[in-house]
């Protein structure tokens, strides 16, 4: 089949230890020069691409994200959560995964919400005597998070691929991301309810600042998703107020960020925005070499010829996604297979948003499963684990997003609830 082919030829270039934007960029040109004999227009075919107003989302809410865990913002979120729920069964990493479901709402990054909660949460959770397998699986499954609940850079770059609401896109993430934080949750509560910490600690005066302290922390991602929710402002000028409200609060109200911080935040998120927008470049190429081999008319009726419903096809995309998963990183993956399979799925009638949701929680298993599974990379990194030890951990959470993905497959409501609440069709 000539996608399966194209995918594997670009992975094995990958393993060549080519760039993916580069990768991107010669394959296709390989090809087409080979079956077209050269690419017309490809200066206007690759402007055209990055001419979005999209995209100028993502290296806002980038930043924002950058200002934010910069600005030392989740040592109150925790604080804030671990006083809540410090006598509760497992208290302690139900706490973690409260604040990596707070987090996450706020910096959009999966490994981001790992390593920054990871670092304050582990030793607490050590300290309080949860088991080493509980606690690096919840910072790694909590932390999977980050590209479900919105903001979200993947869905952004799916938004923008597929012509999609990204308003929409961002609501339907918030129903299925609370789901899963609740099923997290519930397996610290049965498995580690020793670990919690005794009456008095921390000191009721201490607790109290930590929670008003929090409360700036809370306003971000109930401005963001307020504004989208009432149609107060579209995405992309929720990334750019929202980066205004988080450099108020981290300059001004936690008096945390200076100007070393800020510059380094604006470098880091140009350097990620720039690498971003080489790979969308390169999958322009790439797209326009699928239209010219007809792999999307192929992979529609090759879906005819099996008879395979919305339901097969999701399960079969799902398989595939998550086995790209354990050799790509999510922005590529979104790239490689949307200009494919989008005809499909309006063959098949599957919408579009409740599609983008069950890919990103696909590409939250990828996060956690070998070989490149970066939040386990995060665990190492900060406690010391031996990736098999990290791996061990989060197998519960694997399959916790494998069932939260079985059941928004059953019920699509679950997604698609919230965004027709606030008007989007579908």
């Amino acid at each position: 089949m000539t996608f399966l082919l194209l995918l594997a030829a670009l992975i094995a270039l990958l393993y060549l230890g080519l760039p993916m934007f580069a990768a991107l960029f010669l394959l296709p040109l390989a090809v087409l020069l080979w079956t077209e004999g050269g690419v017309p227009a490809l200066g206007e075919l690759v402007v055209g691409k990055l001419d979005g107003y999209l995209l100028v989302a993502i290296p806002l809410f980038l930043l924002m994200a950058h200002i934010m865990v910069r600005g030392r913002v989740v040592d109150d979120l925790y604080a804030a959560a671990f006083a809540l729920l410090r006598r509760v069964r497992g208290g302690v990493g139900i706490a973690t995964v409260a604040a990596s479901t707070v987090f996450a709402a706020i910096s959009g990054s999966s490994v981001a919400t790992a390593l920054t909660v990871g670092k304050i949460a582990i030793p607490q959770m050590l300290r309080y005597g949860m088991s080493r397998r509980g606690a690096f699986g919840v910072v790694a499954g909590g932390g999977t998070l980050g590209i479900l609940i919105p903001p979200s850079a993947p869905m952004v770059l799916y938004a923008y691929v597929t012509e999609s609401s990204v308003g929409a896109l961002f609501l339907a993430g918030v129903v299925p991301g609370l789901m899963m934080a609740a099923m997290f949750a519930a397996w610290v509560f049965l498995t580690e309810g020793h670990a919690k910490a005794p009456p008095g600690d921390p000191p009721p005066a201490r607790a109290a600042v930590a929670l008003r302290r929090a409360g700036w922390s809370l306003s971000l991602p109930a401005f963001v998703l307020g504004g989208i929710y009432f149609g107060v402002f579209t995405a992309t000028e929720a990334a750019g107020t929202g980066t205004l409200w988080a450099l108020l609060v981290a300059a001004l109200v936690y008096r945390a960020l200076g100007l070393r911080d800020l510059l380094d935040g604006v470098q880091e998120a140009t350097r990620t925005s720039a690498m971003l927008l080489m790979i969308i470049a390169g999958a322009a190429i790439y797209g326009y070499m699928l239209t010219k081999l007809r792999v999307p008319q192929e992979l529609v009726a090759l879906v005819a010829d099996l008879g395979l419903g919305p339901v097969e096809f999701l399960v079969a995309m799902m398989v595939l996604l998550f086995l790209l998963g354990l050799v790509l990183e999510s922005f590529s993956i979104i790239l490689l297979t949307m200009p494919a399979i989008l005809p499909v799925m309006a063959e098949l009638g599957i919408d579009k948003v409740w599609y983008g949701v069950l890919l990103t929680l696909s590409l939250e298993m990828a996060l956690i499963t070998p070989p490149v599974a970066l939040n386990l990379m995060v665990i190492k990194a900060i406690s010391g684990a031996s990736i098999g030890e990290a791996s061990r951990s989060v197998l519960p959470y694997m399959v916790m997003l494998a069932i939260g993905t079985a059941l928004l497959i059953a019920f699509p409501g679950i997604a698609l609830w919230l965004p027709r609440q606030a008007g989007y069709a579908g």
